[in-house]
């Protein structure tokens, strides 16, 4: 007699499918007390007629098999929001920075996490979450692997890890609201600034420096985490594919 666990290191199923197949008649077994157990010379015949099926038995058509994961999924669609969000939301806490989400042409995937001052100053303008969008899909292009600081239109400086999921860059973690050495800026540079996004300097007098100012050592913890960021949402993504793959198997199995 065979236990579960062996009849699942045969088929190569999840514990709970097997319990579900015997459940249904699917496959030859019997319960013991509250366990199941399955005959072994019975399971050999089993997997024996369904490698084999003799030419002259009319097979049923096989069911279309659920789709596979592909490669050309949006990043959106790669992990759960929810989840990610609270991971992003934690990280911007901890690193005291502003932190979001975007794929490889800056389009924001998630929520801001810990905005700064002067993004939310302009985040409402019409076309000023363009130039936003502009300086992170620029972060994406930089040819360096290893995140660095990168100044923004506001002046202030940012970083990204990247997000490779099997050989394709999916998306990038982007953190910002990061204060350079001279901060806040001149009048004059605030005024060009300002320009930039179409706005009175005054918008922004209110939000200068809610920032983050960080310490050397604080930068360089920055710069570690945000790859360290991507890398786990990389391994999220990964496990959610691999999940789905065995998900479309079992299904294929269970219809047959």
């Amino acid at each position: 007699m065979l236990t579960a666990k062996d009849v699942q290191n045969l088929l190569h199923v999840d514990r709970s499918t097997v319990y579900r197949m015997a459940e249904a008649g699917q496959l030859p077994a019997m319960r013991v007390g509250r366990q199941w157990r399955f005959p072994a010379d019975e399971i050999e015949a089993w997997l024996k007629n369904r490698a084999h099926t003799p030419a002259h038995t009319p097979a049923a058509p096989a069911p279309t098999p659920a789709p596979l994961p592909t490669a050309d999924k949006s990043l959106a669609s790669l992990f759960s929001i929810e989840c990610v969000q609270l991971i992003q939301d934690t990280f911007a806490d901890l690193l005291n920075v502003m932190i979001v989400v975007t794929d490889m042409d800056g389009q924001p995937i998630t929520k801001v996490s810990k905005p700064c001052g002067p993004f939310q100053a302009i985040r409402q303008l019409p076309n000023a979450l363009e130039k936003c969008i502009a300086d992170w899909a620029h972060f994406g292009e930089i040819l360096e692997i290893e995140p660095q600081l990168i100044r923004s239109h506001l002046g202030l400086l940012g970083t990204r890890g990247l997000i490779r999921v099997g050989h394709e860059l999916k998306g990038m973690v982007v953190i910002g609201g990061i204060a350079p050495a001279q901060w806040p800026p001149s009048p004059e540079k605030l005024t060009t600034i300002a320009d930039d996004f179409g706005v009175k300097a005054d918008t922004f007098n209110a939000y200068i420096n809610d920032v983050s100012f960080l310490s050397e050592d604080e930068i360089a913890r920055v710069l570690k985490m945000a790859q360290r960021f991507a890398d786990i949402l990389a391994h999220i993504i990964t496990h959610h594919q691999q999940t789905d793959a065995k998900l479309a198997t079992i299904a294929t199995i269970i219809n047959q």
